[in-house]
């Protein structure tokens, strides 16, 4: 696997970034794809939302239990959105505002600035939108994740 691209946002440091991108839905950035890969931005323009697939490229360690953001209790990880996964990948979607060439803009961006992007998907209301979904032990109102920012506790 190889990064098709590079996410590109005003978060230079991974403290007191926000931790999913409901706590950074004003903030704006630009990724921008290696010249292989451009011609896969035909007719994504169509969409307003994209996931975001991404390597946690600062992220030096694996760990299978964490004290995620929103808690004060160890959990697996798989269970939690850390970036100490075995495979450090991350994934965000965000609002796509715009495409000139090589450069896709978005707004809702919670990534840091140099992020190795490994895919683009479009974001399907009629396949993604899941009513009646639980979210296990995260308990936080969209006001407090909106609020959350991160601190030093996965680097």
């Amino acid at each position: 696997m190889k990064p098709i691209g590079i996410i590109h946002s005003p978060f230079t440091d991974i403290e007191n970034m926000p931790i999913q991108p409901k706590g950074a839905s004003d903030v704006e950035g630009t990724i921008t794809l290696y010249e292989p890969y451009v011609k896969g931005l035909d007719d994504l323009d169509g969409f307003s939302h994209i996931y975001l697939l991404y390597l946690f490229h600062k992220a030096d360690k694996v760990r299978l239990s964490v004290i995620p953001f929103m808690d004060t209790k160890e959990r697996g990880v798989f269970a939690t959105r850390s970036p100490l996964r075995p495979n450090h990948i991350g994934i965000s979607i965000v609002q796509l505002t715009g495409i000139n060439g090589p450069v896709l803009s978005v707004r809702g961006i919670d990534v840091l600035d140099g992020t190795p992007l490994l895919d683009i998907k479009p974001y399907i209301e009629n396949f993604d939108l899941v009513k009646n979904s639980r979210s296990g032990w995260m308990m936080a109102s969209h006001k407090d994740v909106s609020r959350k920012r991160s601190d030093d506790r996965f680097r």
